[in-house]
């Protein structure tokens, strides 16, 4: 098992021992332009849960770079809570790359500490249907 941050960052938890997925159905929320979130749809993710669960997230863009930043903006309130997916970030862009080379790379240059290894992206529940691998 690995520890692998919607659309917002996302920080911590347990990983699910099922092979679990989520299909993305609808364009998601977040910061990321219009045309890059597009790009979601129709994508499917390995997810660490099951069912949505609710976590602390920061904007894509307008949250701090680093872990220490974004524990920050939680300590100070600036974080929302989210009722998501959380997915290795890593891995979504490379999903993502399958399809769009051109989303993938904005994610890439825009939010590059987010979607390194470890960290995760967490997709709206609303935004999402879980499906088994």
């Amino acid at each position: 098992m690995s520890k692998n941050d919607c659309y917002d960052v996302a920080l911590g938890g347990p990983v699910n021992k099922k092979s679990m997925a989520v299909r993305i159905i609808a364009v998601p929320p977040g910061e990321a332009p219009l045309w890059v979130r597009e790009k979601w749809v129709g994508l499917t993710l390995p997810t660490y849960f099951s069912s949505p669960k609710t976590t602390l997230t920061i904007g894509v863009v307008s949250g701090p770079r680093t872990r220490l930043g974004q524990l920050w903006a939680i300590l100070r309130g600036r974080a929302a809570r989210t009722s998501g997916y959380a997915v290795d970030g890593n891995r979504a862009v490379e999903i993502l790359a399958s399809s769009s080379p051109e989303a993938a790379a904005w994610w890439r240059e825009h939010a590059a500490e987010l979607v390194a290894p470890k960290r995760r992206l967490v997709f709206h529940a609303e935004a999402c249907q879980v499906v088994e691998m």
